[in-house]
């Protein structure tokens, strides 16, 4: 292993044990030259899991790419990291024990804005927004109207509603 310090190719192994997610294994080594020590994580080679685009256009997959939508999606709301980092895991960990070489973005995206909508209501809607490519206003509040009847909450303009609804706010100033 080649030190990230010196160069030099001659390290030894000071301490090995199995990473957080269980899949990969982390080394502290240290440089037999410079005497630096340094980390260094392995593991198991994977068959290259393709995925496919709506054009057809097919790329690598790439966790970090469903983690950034996942957090985009959470921002400034109570979704820790490992929940998200713990779901994406799960769902590679799934897509490689399957033995499958390709998968389609379409699932991948479902597959997210399913988990989004059980941990998090606002998160699921704000992934949604864009996953589904709303045109406009009415297609986000019939998402909206279809999330509270689904979750069991009043919809808009219900009069057993005490407290005024954020879906008939929208609705008015839409009326203006």
């Amino acid at each position: 292993m080649k030190c990230p310090y010196c160069s030099s190719l001659e390290s030894k192994v000071v301490d090995s044990r199995l990473a957080k997610e269980e899949t990969s294994i982390r080394r502290r080594r240290e440089c037999l030259d410079c005497k630096s020590r340094f980390t260094t994580y392995e593991r198991v080679e994977e068959v290259e899991l393709l995925v496919i685009k709506k054009g057809g256009v097919r790329e690598p997959f790439d966790r970090s790419k469903i983690i950034a939508g996942m957090i985009k999606a959470c921002e400034k709301r109570p979704i820790s990291m490992e929940v998200i980092e713990s779901f994406v895991s799960d769902y590679e960990r799934e897509l490689q024990e399957r033995g499958e070489r390709e998968v389609e973005s379409s699932e991948i995206g479902e597959r997210v804005i399913n988990k989004l909508y059980e941990i998090d209501e606002v998160a699921y809607v704000r992934f949604a927004s864009v996953y589904r490519s709303f045109k406009d206003v009415n297609q986000f509040m019939n998402e909206l109207k279809e999330l509270l009847k689904e979750k069991g909450g009043k919809g808009p303009g219900d009069p057993k509603d005490s407290i005024i609804h954020p879906l008939t706010l929208i609705q008015e100033k839409k009326e203006k």
